[in-house]
């Protein structure tokens, strides 16, 4: 193991080459302990293990574990530190809880992260970009009305800290 990019501010080490086939999503649920991004899928279609890599939402149970070195890892445990809340929730993760936003709460990750992604690039989303944007996302309990209202209250309270 050798340290080699930075998961959540914090540097890493990730598999040597010995261990090259480890995925993302296994170092950081097996080796860092970070229990945010969920195993769904293991194809990278559900989106339950999404994080953030440079700002831009990735499928970490596809991704070689060395595929990000050098790079920024950002999970949901890293979103509050991300905005400056060492203490708080991210906005994103507080619409969430404020619109009640999850059932079962195994696609909330992937949601969450996305939502994340969407609003660093868009602060000012319409209700048809989030759909797009989440639409790759699976949600099998059918909250889909909250975590859109979710979304939008998070633009709102993201664009409100910044004015």
């Amino acid at each position: 193991m050798q340290p080699v990019t930075f998961v959540n501010g914090q540097p890493c080490a990730l598999p040597t080459p010995a261990g090259a086939s480890a995925t993302l999503l296994h170092v950081l649920r097996n080796d860092l302990a970070l229990n945010g991004p969920k195993y769904g899928c293991g194809l990278g279609q559900c989106g339950a293990c999404t994080v953030l890599v440079d700002g831009v939402a990735a499928r970490a149970c596809v991704i070689p574990a060395q595929g990000v070195a050098g790079r920024e890892v950002t999970t949901l445990e890293g979103l509050p530190a991300r905005c400056g809340h060492v203490d708080a929730l991210h906005p994103v993760q507080q619409a969430f809880v404020e619109e009640q936003a999850a059932q079962c709460g195994y696609c909330l990750n992937g949601m969450v992260m996305m939502a994340v992604a969407l609003l660093e690039r868009n602060p000012d989303p319409d209700e048809a970009a989030i759909r797009r944007e989440l639409s790759s996302n699976l949600c099998r309990c059918g909250t889909h009305i909250e975590i859109i209202r979710a979304v939008l209250r998070a633009a709102l309270l993201m664009r409100e800290a910044k004015a």
